[in-house]
């Protein structure tokens, strides 16, 4: 099919002219853009367009839609158009992070780095829940522990804490390394600088608390200058700012230092100049603002409590993010050695419980099971007092439950504070929070929790369902997708395989058709066409694709498969019309009756430049059904962040096909059939 030039002339107009286009370029499909104001966008012209088959704005880029086999020909018309520079998907995405704000580029940021390291934070969640159940006072019995009362428990609640505690203390090195690989560092600098800032040797940040009200805490003297000798155990801030300064310096020594001397220069230097800034100046300046922090809430406590109570209790969940939470044990243990109790820790419990419920709502708002199961586990451990996985899980990534808890935990930190609600021990936060909690302040801290649970948990719902329906209404994709790609994990089909007793002809070569259980009822019919498997694994319907232009079928009609291994195989006898040369991630292949299937290995994955692929095949070549055409490697597609789900489609425009069955199940690569086209002319 050829490209008229005024058709991509019509295009470039309706984005708003050449002078609207930041960064162009193009993947297999579609025609991506930064734009520099979406607002001139003629959606109506597009629509009238013959050559754009769709278009959508997601994450700062607006695609329009070409189809394969056509669309880089349209870029080399959009180029001379417009006489722009070519560029790569990675220039538009940096063009289009441009066009976020501060906050969403620092959410996004936080978001990249912490949904690699769910499953250690969801899992030492949960145990250190349990833990707090086995170790915690007044929760079953007055005054002692479970563990107290029945000590053959101790030694296993010991074992389970010494397996829940090591994501969060060593959590600086596992944010090293996921801030390295997202900063485009070296991860293993990023892990050793982490395990630097936990060194056995330095006091821990568990321990700093008692250390400053005992007066106790460990210094260096560095020619004068007194450092203090503390961990960063459980921080966040610190490891972020020192990750990002040491990839800073780890780049720039690659740029200068000959490689013959880069294995003696850059790590040696990038980390011991890190090192020192870390311990001399980003350690300090982050205890300083937790410092400033906690005497400033403790002074506004003291003059103006509901406002203390207001800004603490809303607050206390972006200092997790940050890790700067921690400085305020020290007020609490202050407080409890001094006046007998503490005001700060029941507003703790009550921002516990209201991330919990916040991110439990989630399951109501979103349709993905795997995204539903997340926020239903981190609920569970935010609900037990540990909330980091709720918070960095879901309630950042989605933003609207993060501030939907805030706004549930200041209204029940004000309630508190007004009623001089206090708590006369810590370490017992979320729904067993109350245990903490002076008897005759429960009735106050109960309605404080019913706020926090019934608040976040109803405008959570209310909100996401009106954001996700304005979403949908404007075609733009749905965070529930970005996240479930993010967590690399696709919805499983539960579509059943369909009834495949018809008698078909298949137009794939005989022994092949004959292995995938084709029937022949007529030797001269040529009116249905199987596609088998290209791909080993589940065959699954394209809406569950977390990409608009295929979900939506803009591109055409076809199936999606979830692969279980890394091989692409010829679905028919047919020649290779198109394979992507540079990213080797798509293929297109015409059959004899003239039909083309484009067959997509991955979301996105055109942003790995080939890494992780291997093409068998080049353009023009004839196939046999069954024969390698392809090889991916799943695991370099799933750490570059990509999902795997593979799209197979039969492109929109060929008058030859009439309609298309989906048959959706477990396939095997070469022998199951996955789509049916039915040719024109066909019978019913």
């Amino acid at each position: 099919m050829s490209v008229k030039r005024e058709d991509v002339e019509k295009i470039v107009q309706a984005i708003g002219g050449k002078d609207n286009i930041e960064v162009a370029t193009h993947c297999v499909t579609r025609l991506r853009f930064s734009l520099v104001d979406e607002s001139k966008v003629d959606k109506q012209a597009l629509d009238d367009n013959e050559l754009a088959k769709g278009y959508f704005s997601t994450q700062g880029q607006f695609q329009v839609i070409i189809g394969p086999g056509i669309v880089d020909k349209a870029y080399e018309e959009l180029i001379a158009i417009t006489g722009g520079q070519r560029a790569t998907k990675d220039d538009v995405k940096s063009a289009a992070i441009k066009h976020k704000s501060p906050v969403q580029q620092f959410i996004k940021t936080l978001s990249d780095i912490f949904i690699p390291l769910l499953p250690a934070l969801v899992t030492a969640g949960l145990l250190l829940g349990i833990n707090n159940l086995l170790t915690g006072k007044d929760i079953f019995f007055a005054s002692k522990a479970l563990i107290e009362v029945y000590p053959q428990w101790a030694d296993f609640a010991a074992i389970v804490n010494t397996i829940a505690s090591t994501a969060f203390t060593f959590l600086p090195a596992l944010v090293g390394w996921s801030a390295a690989t997202r900063f485009g560092g070296s991860p293993l600098l990023g892990v050793v600088l982490g395990l630097i800032l936990v060194n056995p040797g330095l006091l821990s940040a568990y321990s700093y608390a008692e250390a400053v009200n005992a007066g106790t805490v460990p210094t260096w003297n560095l020619f004068g200058l007194h450092i203090n000798a503390v961990g960063y155990q459980g921080q966040v801030l610190p490891m972020l700012v020192a990750a990002y300064v040491l990839v800073v310096i780890e780049k720039w020594l690659n740029r200068k230092v000959p490689d013959s001397l880069k294995l003696l220069v850059v790590a040696p230097v990038a980390l011991l100049v890190t090192g020192f800034l870390a311990f001399v100046i980003i350690g300090p300046v982050t205890f300083t603002l937790g410092n400033w922090l906690t005497d400033g809430v403790v002074w506004l406590f003291d003059t103006v409590p509901w406002l203390g109570g207001l800004l603490y209790g809303g607050l206390y969940a972006p200092l997790v993010i940050t890790g700067m939470h921690h400085t305020f044990l020290a007020v609490d243990l202050q407080l409890i050695n001094s006046t007998g109790g503490t005001f700060l820790w029941p507003m703790l419990a009550l921002s516990n419980i209201a991330q919990g419920s916040a991110a439990l709502a989630m399951m109501f708002v979103i349709r993905s099971q795997k995204m539903k199961s997340l926020s239903a586990t981190t609920s569970i451990t935010a609900f037990l007092g540990v909330t980091e996985p709720a918070v960095f899980g879901v309630n950042v990534r989605f933003k609207y439950p993060l501030f939907m808890g805030m706004l549930g935990s200041a209204l029940g930190g004000i309630l508190l504070t007004m009623n001089n609600v206090r708590a006369f021990a810590v370490g017992v936060g979320g729904l067993p929070g109350f245990l903490a909690v002076n008897v005759g302040d429960w009735s106050i801290f109960f309605i404080g929790m019913a706020i926090c649970l019934v608040l976040p948990f109803v405008g959570t719902i209310v909100y996401g369902k009106i954001v996700t329906r304005k979403q949908s209404a404007s075609g733009e994709e749905l965070e529930e997708d970005l996240a479930e790609r993010d967590v690399k994990k696709v919805e499983n089909a539960t579509s059943p395989i369909p009834n495949s007793g018809n008698t078909v002809v298949s137009h794939a070569s005989t022994t092949a058709a004959g292995t995938a259980g084709a029937a022949l009822a007529d030797k001269d019919a040529v009116n249905v066409l199987d596609l088998l498997a290209p791909i080993q694994g589940r065959a699954v319907s394209l809406d569950k694709v977390p990409d608009p232009a295929f979900a939506e079928k803009q591109m055409g009609d076809g199936i999606a498969i979830e692969p279980s291994e890394g091989r692409v195989v010829a679905p028919f006898d047919g020649t290779v019309a198109h394979v992507i040369d540079k990213s080797k991630h798509a293929v297109i292949l015409e059959h004899a009756t003239g039909v083309q299937v484009l067959i997509h290995v991955g979301i996105d994955t055109v942003g790995l430049k080939g890494s992780g692929f291997k093409a068998h095949v080049a353009t023009g070549d004839v196939v046999k059904a069954g024969q390698l055409l392809l090889e991916f490697d799943r695991e370099v597609i799933t750490a570059g962040g990509y999902s795997t789900i593979s799209p197979v489609i039969v492109p929109v425009g060929q008058d030859i096909v009439a309609s298309i069955e989906e048959l959706t199940g477990e396939a095997e690569a070469g022998k199951t059939p996955v789509l049916r086209v039915h040719l024109t002319g066909a019978e019913d």
